[in-house]
């Protein structure tokens, strides 16, 4: 059953409240826990993150809207707190590193099927494909410090095995901007998968320069600076995509609705009835923030949000394994750089064009993700097998 975004009020904001006890509740479990329980508590996180950021930014921009933003944002950021609080202190910061991969692997491998956009599609399919190599660095890394299996945390749901090379994802800026939607003419659920998939990158982007300076193992800090600086690339391809002729008002409303649907589609698809209480909340408070910002919409822009929102949402986006799709992309797509707005075979790329010389010069002392994955591939039962083998047991797999 799908939800009617101009029918179904919510919670007034006047309603949305919390306790402490309410906002830091208890963790899920890293090893008992669905793993999609834990993508879905990364997402939201991110999503929340990315309300709380545009709201700052409007309010420097916008005056009159200031207090009707602190409003809404001060229920956000606890919002936000309540949800980022899920993760327990049994995930490690590379456990966590691999849920934040497995994000955004999977719900992009989502977003780029479901997408009506052939071109957006295809952005979200060459990104995809640089996350899912990043998961295999630090799956190498996580061997190399802990001689811990990756897979414990995905639980077999995302492969781990090399995507596009990380050591060539480097480019210069003008090969990470991309060609936006047009306001006027694209789907809703394009505005969606755009404002959610930009979310993740940019909370995967934060988490990664706050944590990279805590290893005290030197391959680590630089594999979480290369990576972190991907991740900046990414943020920037896909705030691109976004009209930027939307108002500020709009892209209020865009993002509630974004949080709406994220959060409606976290609920029908949750496995824990707890977390799943907290799903449903939150959309019952998204609903009423929504119905507020659209409010606001029509009374200072004498403009219908029907005009860009659907009168029902889409279908949720499936959290799910995608597997067989991303292999597929994989064989057809890993050879794909970007040049310009354009995505093109590597043959076709000069070897004097600007991403060339700006990722030779990063790496003329060499890429910490190669070196922690050279001569490594995945094994399953990596601490198990490891240990075996320091007991004198036989065999590694």
């Amino acid at each position: 059953m799908s939800l009617d975004l101009f029918k179904e009020q919510g919670v007034p904001l006047d309603r949305q409240v919390f306790t402490w006890r309410e906002m830091v509740g208890t963790p899920i479990s890293k090893l008992d826990d669905d793993a999609f329980t834990r993508v879905r508590i990364i997402l939201m996180n991110g999503i929340e993150a990315e309300a709380i950021r545009f709201s700052h930014a409007c309010a420097r921009m916008n005056r009159p809207l200031q207090l009707a933003l602190a409003r809404v944002r001060r229920v956000e950021h606890h919002q936000q707190t309540m949800v980022n609080w899920l993760l327990g202190a049994d995930h490690s910061v590379l456990d966590t590193t691999l849920g934040f991969e497995q994000v955004a692997i999977e719900i992009t491998a989502a977003a780029a099927q479901s997408e009506p956009d052939p071109y957006l599609a295809s952005v979200y399919r060459f990104g995809m494909l640089e996350d899912f190599d990043h998961l295999y660095r630090f799956a190498a890394l996580m061997d190399r410090l802990e001689g811990k299996d990756a897979n414990n945390i995905l639980q077999s749901y995302t492969d781990i095995r090399p995507g596009r090379p990380t050591s060539v994802e480097h480019r210069a800026p003008e090969d990470d901007l991309r060609n936006p939607y047009d306001r006027r003419t694209a789907a809703p659920i394009s505005r969606l998968h755009a404002y959610t998939i930009m979310a993740a990158e940019h909370m995967t982007h934060d988490y990664y320069q706050t944590v990279g300076p805590q290893f005290a193992d030197p391959l680590a800090r630089q594999l979480y600076a290369e990576i972190a600086s991907v991740e900046e690339q990414h943020v920037t391809q896909y705030e691109s995509i976004i009209d930027p002729t939307e108002t500020w008002l709009e892209k209020w409303v865009i993002h509630e609705a974004t949080e709406v649907y994220n959060y409606w589609s976290c609920a029908r698809q949750e496995t824990n009835p707890r977390i799943r209480a907290i799903w449903e909340r939150m959309v019952s408070y998204e609903l009423g923030q929504l119905h507020f910002a659209m409010e606001l919409f029509k009374n200072v822009e004498h403009r219908d949000p029907a005009e860009f929102l659907p009168a029902t949402l889409p279908e949720p986006i499936p959290h799910k394994s995608h597997r067989a799709f991303i292999r597929d992309v994989l064989r057809n797509e890993t050879d794909l750089r970007a040049v310009g707005t354009r995505f093109v075979p590597a043959s076709q790329v000069p070897e004097d064009a600007a991403s060339n010389v700006y990722r030779n010069q990063l790496n003329k002392d060499g890429s910490p993700s190669e070196i922690v994955a050279a001569g490594w591939r995945w094994a399953p039962g990596t601490e198990l097998v490891n240990a075996g083998a320091l007991t004198g047991a036989e065999g590694r797999v």
